[in-house]
């Protein structure tokens, strides 16, 4: 019997910022987030970890949370597909949702800017989790967003903006220099 709970996706449209897996380097993407569902006991955790790694599918990002009986993974995998199977190999219940992952500084206060964007624009969060490190010495803020499409909408609006003004300072900047 398959335990595994799924939701219909259609495909893509054109342009559209929906990714099945990572695309390393983008600033900005949807992905398939997997909440798996535990036995909350010693070795569970080890062995699907050990599974994935069997087949060499990357974890993204990855958040645990537990209760008395259950522990629930969250996990983002550069290659959903090969993670579906192994889970359903492992007959591990699991269900999937869309997740926007933003390619982030690795300093204080970068998520703050994300999520008073999104605050601004009237977008809930209802969880965020991010990974240690990302390309670059960057970080991926993983975020459960209300409204993806338009959390991508204000989310690029500000880094257009944010882009615009560093350009402005630093031609500022030159100028005063070579001034006088």
């Amino acid at each position: 019997m398959r335990v595994a709970a799924r939701r219909a996706r259609a495909a893509p449209a054109t342009g559209d910022k929906r990714n099945d897996g990572c695309r390393k380097g983008d600033r900005m993407y949807v992905a398939s987030q997997f909440s798996v569902f535990m036995v909350n006991k010693p070795g569970v955790l080890a062995l699907a970890l050990a599974e994935f790694a069997k087949v060499r599918v990357n974890i993204v990002a990855i958040t645990m949370m537990d209760s008395a009986e259950n522990g629930v993974m969250r996990v983002v995998f550069e290659e959903p597909q090969k993670a579906r199977d192994v889970l359903a190999r492992l007959n591990m219940p699991f269900n999937e949702t869309d997740v926007l992952c933003v390619n982030l500084a690795n300093k204080a206060g970068a998520l703050a800017v994300v999520a008073e964007k999104l605050a601004k624009g009237h977008v809930n969060i209802s969880y965020a989790y991010c990974t240690a490190g990302a390309a670059g010495g960057r970080t991926t803020g993983v975020l459960k967003v209300s409204d993806v499409k338009k959390a991508m909408k204000l989310l690029q609006d500000h880094n257009k903006e944010s882009r615009d003004q560093t350009g402005m300072r630093r031609s500022k900047a030159a100028g005063g220099r070579s001034g006088g």
